[in-house]
C-alpha cells in the first residue's frame, strides 16, 4: 500500500517551491495525486500491520535504522559505507520494501556524490605523488593494469559478455581513499613510508577513475554517423571546460574567496554551490555531473581555505551519500542469490589476496623491503565507493544491469569488510606470515652509495619533522656533525647548514648498508611510530651497530616498551616540550 501523503522531502519541498512562486498547491484528491507525481518513493508492504504510517514517520525510521547501523558499524571497527549499504539493501525492494529509487532520492543521492568527489579534489595532493617519486606511479598504475585484465578475465570465465565484464572488471580494480585515510590516521601511520606510498597511488588511481568516468559518459552516449567528428567534438568541449576551470582559478576564485571566507556559513554554502554548479555545467556539456564536481574540487585545491573548506562539508557528504545507498539499495536485483553470491566470494577473494600480492611484487622488484609492500599492499584490499558509483554510472547508461550492480555491491561489502580487519591488524598478521613472503625480497640487491658511505657523521638522525628539525639545529648548534635521513624528498634534498641530507626510511633494514654506522657515536629516530622503531633497532643490531640507539614514542607505555627491548633512551616529545615550559614559566617568578 503506498502512503497517500507525498514523501517528505519530495513532496514538502516541491509545495513550498510552488507556493513561494506564487502558484496554488492543490489540496484533498487533486493535492494527493499532485504530491503522487513529486513524492520521495516510501512504499510500505501490505503484510506489514502499520498500513497507515505516514511518510514523515517513515523516513525517521529508515533514518533510525542508518542510525543504529552505522552505531553497530562503529563497534565492530567498520567503516559507515558498510552501515549504508546494508541499510539500502535492507529497507529497498531487495528487503523491507519501503524504499523505491524515484527523481527526489536520484537529486539527493546525486548532490552527495557530487559533494564526495568535490572533497576527493579538493584534497587532491599532487606534490604527495612527487614525493613517493616513481613507487606512486609504478604501483598505482601496476595495480590497476593487473586487476583489470585478472579480473577481466575471471568475468568472461563466468560467462559475462564484454561489456559488463568490463565494469566488473574495473570496478574491482578502485579502493577508497577516504576509508584507507581513515584507517591509516586512527593508527598514526599516514606520516610512515607504507603510509605515505599508499596515498600516493590511491590518488594515482582517483585520477584514473575520474578518467575513466570521462570515457564512459562522452563515448558512452549514441553517437552520429561520423565518429572522427564526435571525437573531435568531445575533445574539444573536454579541452574547453578545462581551460574555463584554469581561468576560475587563476583569476576569479582566489579574489573571490578572499571575501567569501570572511564568513563561515557563506565559505559552506558557496562550496556546495560550486561544486553542485560545476557538475550541473560538466553534465549540460555532455560529461557527467561526477567529473565536474572533481574538477571543482581540484580548482580550489590550492588555496588556504580548503582545510576549513573540507571539514565543514564532510557531515553534509556523510549524510548525503546515506540517498545513494538508499538509491542504490532499491535497485538492487538479486535475481540469482546463489549464483551471484558464488560469484562474489571469488571476485571478493581475489581482491582480498591478488590485490595486495602484486603491491608486494611490484615493490619488491623496485627494491623496496616486503613489509614496506605488505603493508601499503593492504591498502587495496577492497574496491571503493567510486566502484559502486561507476556501476550505477553504466547503469544509467544502460551499458549492464541491476544484477551486475547487485553483484559489485556484495563484493564491495565483503571486501570493505575484510579489508578493514586486515589494516587493523596488519603488523599482527605480518609477523605471522612475514617468513612466507621473503620470497618477494629483492631489497637485498640495493647497493649502498658510494658517496653516502664516505661522510662523516657522529649522530645519524631520522626523521627531519617539526621535533626532528629542532633537534637537528640543537645538535649543530653542539659541535656535533649530523647526517640527517628522511623520506620527504623535499626533506631529504633541503640544504641544512652543517648537516648531511639523505634520503631513506626507517623501515628500510638494508638501507642501513648504506650509512656510516661505524663511525656514528648515536643513531636517533624521531618517528614515533613503535613497529618502525622496532623494525630500526633490530636492523642496527644485525649490522653489529655498537653505538646509542635513541627512539620516540608518544606514550608512556610506547616508551617502556621500546626501553625494554634494548633502545638506551626513549624520548617523548610531549614531555620534553612540558618542561621545557615549566623552565620556562619559572625563569619569569
Amino acid at each position: 500500500m503506498v502512503s497517500s501523503v507525498g514523501g517528505v522531502v519530495g513532496s514538502t519541498l516541491s509545495r513550498l517551491a510552488v507556493a513561494s512562486l506564487g502558484a496554488k498547491v492543490p489540496t484533498g484528491r487533486a493535492g494527493r495525486a499532485w504530491s503522487a507525481r513529486h513524492r520521495l518513493q516510501l512504499r510500505i508492504p501490505d503484510n506489514l500491520s502499520v498500513v497507515d504510517l505516514e511518510p514523515f514517520p517513515l523516513v525517521a525510521a529508515v533514518l533510525a535504522i542508518a542510525a543504529l547501523a552505522a552505531l553497530i558499524a562503529t563497534r565492530l571497527r567498520q567503516p559507515l559505507i558498510v552501515a549504508f549499504i546494508g541499510v539500502g539493501i535492507l529497507v529497498g525492494p531487495a528487503g523491507l520494501g519501503w524504499v523505491e529509487a524515484d527523481g527526489t532520492i536520484e537529486l539527493l543521492a546525486g548532490m552527495g556524490i557530487a559533494i564526495l568527489l568535490f572533497l576527493v579534489g579538493l584534497r587532491l595532493d599532487l606534490h604527495l605523488i612527487r614525493t613517493t617519486g616513481p613507487i606512486a606511479l609504478a604501483t598505482g598504475l601496476g595495480q590497476v593494469a593487473f586487476t583489470s585484465i585478472v579480473g577481466y578475465a575471471i568475468a568472461i570465465a563466468f560467462g559475462m559478455d564484454r561489456v559488463t565484464a568490463f565494469y566488473v572488471a574495473i570496478a574491482l580494480t578502485f579502493s577508497s581513499t577516504i576509508i584507507i585515510v581513515k584507517l591509516l590516521s586512527d593508527k598514526r601511520e599516514l606520516e610512515t613510508l607504507h603510509g605515505r606510498i599508499a596515498v600516493g597511488f590511491l590518488i594515482v588511481q582517483d585520477i584514473v577513475v575520474v578518467l575513466v568516468m570521462i570515457a564512459l559518459t562522452a563515448f558512452g552516449q549514441e553517437t552520429g554517423d561520423n565518429v572522427a567528428l564526435d571525437v573531435i567534438g568531445v575533445i574539444a568541449k573536454g579541452a574547453g571546460l578545462l581551460i574555463g576551470i584554469g581561468l576560475l582559478m587563476r583569476y576569479v576564485l582566489p579574489r573571490l574567496l578572499s571575501h567569501i571566507a570572511r564568513s563561515q556559513e557563506l565559505l559552506v554554502l558557496f562550496g556546495v554551490a560550486y561544486a553542485v554548479s560545476v557538475a550541473a555545467f560538466s553534465e549540460w556539456m555532455g560529461f557527467s555531473s561526477e567529473v565536474g564536481a572533481f574538477l571543482a574540487g581540484v580548482s580550489l585545491a590550492t588555496t588556504p581555505y580548503r582545510d576549513a573548506l573540507g571539514a565543514r562539508l564532510v557531515s553534509i557528504r556523510d549524510f548525503l551519500l546515506l540517498f545513494f545507498f538508499l538509491e542504490l539499495g532499491a535497485k538492487l536485483e538479486f535475481v540469482d542469490a546463489g549464483r551471484q553470491l558464488s560469484e562474489a566470494m571469488v571476485f571478493s577473494l581475489f581482491v582480498l589476496i591478488g590485490n595486495p600480492l602484486i603491491v608486494i611484487l611490484i615493490m619488491g622488484v623496485m627494491r623496496y623491503p616486503v613489509r614496506v609492500g605488505f603493508l601499503a599492499g593492504l591498502t587495496v584490499a577492497q574496491i571503493s565507493e567510486f566502484s559502486l558509483i561507476l556501476a550505477a554510472l553504466g547503469l544509467s547508461l544502460g551499458h549492464i544491469t541491476g544484477a551486475t550492480v547487485s553483484l559489485i555491491t556484495v563484493v564491495g561489502l565483503i571486501t570493505i569488510g575484510g579489508s578493514t580487519y586486515l589494516i587493523l591488524y596488519s603488523h599482527q598478521i605480518y609477523a605471522r606470515i612475514g617468513r612466507w613472503l621473503q620470497v618477494f625480497d629483492r631489497s637485498s640487491g640495493r647497493r649502498p652509495d658510494p658517496d653516502e658511505a664516505d661522510v662523516e657523521a657522529d649522530v645519524i638522525l631520522y626523521g627531519l619533522g617539526r621535533f626532528g628539525g629542532h633537534l637537528v639545529r640543537r645538535l649543530v648548534d653542539a659541535g656535533y656533525r649530523v647526517l640527517a635521513v628522511d623520506f620527504d624528498p623535499r626533506k631529504a634534498t633541503a640544504q641544512l647548514p652543517g648537516v648531511t641530507t639523505v634520503f631513506g626510511s626507517a623501515e628500510d633494514v638494508h638501507f642501513l648498508e648504506s650509512l656510516p654506522l661505524a663511525r656514528a657515536r648515536c643513531v636517533i629516530s624521531t618517528v614515533p611510530t613503535p613497529e618502525i622503531s622496532r623494525a630500526l633497532l633490530d636492523g642496527l643490531r644485525q649490522h653489529g651497530y655498537e653505538g646509542r640507539i635513541v627512539l620516540t614514542a608518544h606514550n608512556r607505555h610506547d616508551m617502556q616498551a621500546l626501553s625494554d627491548i634494548g633502545a638506551d633512551a626513549v624520548l617523548n616529545p610531549f614531555e620534553l616540550a612540558g618542561a621545557d615550559a615549566v623552565n620556562a614559566l619559572e625563569n619569569l617568578w
